[in-house]
């Protein structure tokens, strides 16, 4: 959810919560359901959803939302929805309350969940840690029907937007959603929804005469997760509600105008300090440097300031014991040491105007979790900021802003998208650039930056483990790993380099007085990759990539190459493999390589891919074989 608009309203009636009085709301438990044994409409499905409820409140000071889940278990596997997660960003000021549930058995007899939550960190994402409220529901059984609520409660004088997320996990065979919206005299902002892939024969939400939007939906289809697919939001039924001070735009280019001309404006306000910031390039650059060294001296110089938006969530008490005050303009940054992602992308921007250069900020949209579509005029979709800088004829797309990027390079969300060009007219569309990373010894381009950002707040114990872990995800065997060396956490040079001890116990199979050596020792994670014969979704790859192991193994003294697999070059143009095993005497010298130019494939094309995987798999499992010198070739 995002952000849209801090604002002040007239003093409201404290909102009391009573989940008995809501629970009035909903449905009982049928003796239908309890008797049920499965969903004609779900065959073979573990569990389904019964019955859930959605309720949305913008209109307080604290805007919060109402959730309620019933299952129905099927199968002994179904019993692992007892152990519920509830996500969250606590970093973001959200908090899970009225936390409960219950276990209902086949013969009406109810047991209530009378324990306590707790938070646990459930993933981490691109320098963000997801969080869950966790519990598990008493005494589940193959029949029982479980049910859980609880309340989002969003941060104070804020609005968000929201979205109705229809499809789950389980097929849903029934449920409600509303929205209560803010309105103020305080404020102008107006609320926009549009939906998404609606199953058959649903009605699209309705404003009720008391201003509530409300919806039903029945007979939901699970959704179903496959490898490599587009952001899972993008595929699923949804509902998406936007608020916004633009809603006398008539159409998309007039709102995007009038949207690109007020961003234009907050941006060189924030900027337009030129004499300070000549002062600020004179301390940066040579008079003898190149346009190119200049711009990136000026990016390593603004790469330096402490950037807040990396930091650990701090108090409001640690705040005012720091006594630092926000930063009004570029000056400000400047001379305080200190600004956010934004402000370091303004600071850079504003150097390089008086360095000379043609600078444009440009606000993009983030395709990690949606793909970007200007006609629902959506602003607050454009969610990421980037710099645009023109030397000697070349563009250069610049977010010195998001931390240990190198210069000249985007972090992968903010690369292959649409981006508003910011001008005093109102700006244009433009794309970024796609950019590659490849893995090898070293990660390297977007593969180090990501790992950078995701272990950033951690210690030494903590990113030494994600590595090893890493590792042995590489390896289709148990292993022996450890990390040797030091990487280099906290620069934004293009490599993070990690040096391992490696021992792979049995690796090597005896056959009579022979030994088989497999060649694919790095190929774990294309083990089980596009393993079904159907594919429903498209294909979608964060980004291009290209992986290359290079391997020598010192022969046990006394042992020879007995035979070689044949050298493999498979080329689909978008997708490449080679391999390739080489008697080195007293070693044995292997080289694999994995290449994806593939961003974005159509269903239709899946069965090439797959079978392009099928070869890699087949290539992998090819084997060295080994004897000991003298013996001959039949043993």
């Amino acid at each position: 959810m995002r952000i849209v608009r801090w604002f002040c309203a007239a003093p409201l009636a404290l909102f009391l919560f009573s989940f008995q009085s809501l629970a009035a709301d909903w449905p009982p438990i049928s003796p239908e359901e309890l008797k049920m044994t499965e969903e004609p409409s779900a065959p073979g499905a573990p569990a389904i959803i019964l019955y859930r409820q959605v309720d949305r409140d913008d209109s307080g000071l604290t805007a919060h939302e109402n959730n309620f889940t019933r299952i129905k278990i099927f199968k002994e596997e179904g019993r692992k929805y007892a152990d519920v997660e509830i996500p969250f960003f606590k970093e973001r000021g959200n908090n899970i309350v009225h936390v409960g549930g219950r276990t209902t058995h086949p013969d009406g007899s109810v047991i209530n969940f009378e324990g306590k939550p707790f938070d646990k960190p459930i993933a981490k994402a691109k320098g963000l840690k997801y969080m869950a409220k966790t519990f598990t529901l008493p005494s589940v059984q193959v029949g029982s029907i479980i049910e859980y609520w609880y309340t989002i409660d969003f941060s104070e004088h804020l609005v968000f937007d929201s979205r109705w997320i229809l499809n789950d996990e389980l097929f849903t065979k029934h449920a409600k959603f509303s929205l209560k919206p803010y309105s103020s005299s305080y404020s102008n902002l107006h609320l926009r929804w549009a939906w998404h892939l609606l199953p058959t024969g649903t009605e699209p939400p309705k404003d009720g005469p008391d201003h509530i939007i409300r919806m039903e939906v029945a007979n939901v289809p699970n959704f179903q997760i496959e490898d490599f697919m587009p952001p899972e939001d993008e595929l699923k039924s949804r509902v998406d509600f936007t608020y916004s001070e633009d809603n006398d735009a008539k159409n998309a280019d007039e709102f995007w105008k009038k949207h690109g001309k007020k961003l234009n404006g907050s941006v060189e306000s924030f900027v337009d300090k030129r004499k300070s910031m000549q002062e600020a390039v004179g301390q940066i650059v040579s008079p003898e440097d190149t346009p190119e060294l200049k711009l990136r001296k000026i990016y390593a110089r603004v790469q330096q300031i402490r950037n807040t938006s990396y930091e650990v969530r701090k108090t409001q008490a640690e705040i005012k014991r720091e006594k630092e005050k926000g930063n009004s303009n570029v000056e400000d940054v400047w001379k305080r040491g200190y600004g956010d992602g934004l402000e370091l992308n303004y600071l850079f921007l504003a150097l390089a105007r008086a360095a000379g250069f043609e600078a444009h900020s440009i606000f993009a949209s983030d395709r990690r979790h949606y793909f970007f579509n200007p006609a629902l005029m959506d602003a607050d979709k454009l969610d990421s900021d980037l710099i645009l800088v023109k030397v000697s004829g070349k563009d250069f797309f610049c977010d010195p802003g998001a931390a240990f990027t190198p210069f000249g390079m985007l972090i992968w969300p903010e690369t292959g998208v649409q981006g508003l060009l910011l001008d005093k007219e109102g700006g244009s569309w433009v794309r970024t650039p796609d950019l590659e990373g490849k893995l090898t010894i070293t990660f390297t381009g977007l593969e180090a930056v990501s790992r950078r950002l995701e272990e950033r707040n951690e210690d030494e114990t903590d990113r030494k483990k994600t590595l090893e872990d890493e590792a042995r995800e590489y390896v289709p065997a148990a292993i022996e790993v450890e990390l040797t060396n030091k990487p280099d956490w906290v620069s934004s040079s293009d490599s993070l380099v990690a040096e391992y001890r490696l021992k792979i116990p049995g690796w090597v199979s005896g056959a009579g007085r022979r030994a088989l050596l497999p060649v694919g020792i790095f190929s774990a994670t294309e083990k089980n990759v596009f393993e079904h014969e159907q594919r429903v979704h498209p294909i979608y790859f964060e980004f291009p990539s290209e992986k290359i192991d290079d391997v020598s193994i010192n022969l046990p003294l006394g042992w020879q190459v007995s035979s070689l697999p044949s050298a493999q070059d498979r080329d689909l143009k978008g997708a490449r493999y080679v391999l390739k095993a080489e008697d080195n005497k007293n070693a044995v010298h292997l080289s694999r390589q994995l290449s994806l130019d593939l961003m974005f494939l159509d269903p239709k094309y899946y069965a090439a891919l797959r079978n392009f995987f099928q070869l890699v798999r087949t290539g992998d499992e090819e084997q060295v074989v080994l004897q000991p010198i003298g013996a001959r070739a039949a043993n």
